[in-house]
């Protein structure tokens, strides 16, 4: 019996950063995907790693993104990066999540970094300001950089389990990336990969079975 929501921040709940990566690739004459491939090389132990669990500053960040963009052909500072991680929020997707609080524990599990303004880590107050209205939905917020563990890390998945108290049979969990839901899913929580916001509602409403008009 489901008991509790576990949901991913970004490329869920607002639109993904990849597409913001995408955008600043073509303008820049990147390669497709390359910032992507930053961060997939070495990804437990990178600077975006790094970043996301608080061991190093924002400073450092850009320093060491630097050195590892350039490593593999272009160098871009880390900064530019951290202008590109807000995305828009999808209205859709929070009127669901304003729904399935009714019934359920609705708690975000966010891998995110200590820059921009709270854990939306947008750098326009007022776009934190809708983030920080989402936020308030949710029962708990468990962030990344708050805690020192990131996903894809189980222990992280362990932990939001202790929070809610529930155990990960009892938990459907939301996220974009599927290299974040292989252990979650091995641990036993149902999984919905979100492509896209309208097959996300689908899938949702089938496992919380909840209409969201």
């Amino acid at each position: 019996m489901i008991k509790a929501i576990l949901w991913d921040f970004g490329g869920v709940l607002t639109t993904s950063p990849f597409e913001a990566f995408s955008r600043f690739e073509s303008e820049n004459g990147l390669p497709k995907d390359f910032i992507r491939g930053v961060n997939s090389t070495n990804p437990d132990s990178n600077a975006w790693a790094k970043f996301e669990r608080s061991e190093v500053t924002m400073d450092e960040f850009d320093k060491l993104f630097e050195a590892e963009s350039g490593a593999l052909g272009h160098a871009i500072p880390g900064i530019e990066i951290i202008k590109l991680l807000a995305g828009d929020v999808r209205p859709n997707m929070v009127n669901a999540l304003k729904i399935c609080g009714v019934q359920y524990n609705c708690t975000c599990l966010t891998n995110n970094v200590a820059a921009g303004k709270g854990p939306g880590m947008t750098r326009d107050a007022a776009a934190q300001a809708e983030v920080a209205k989402v936020m308030a939905l949710f029962r708990q917020v468990i962030e990344s950089s708050k805690i020192g563990l990131r996903k894809p890390d189980p222990r992280i998945y362990e932990y939001a389990c202790e929070q809610m108290e529930v155990t990960p049979e009892e938990v459907v969990y939301l996220d974009d990336l599927g290299i974040n839901l292989k252990p979650a899913a091995a641990m036993g929580m149902k999984t919905i990969k979100v492509v896209s916001e309208e097959q996300a509602l689908r899938d949702l409403s089938a496992a919380a079975n909840l209409t969201f008009a």
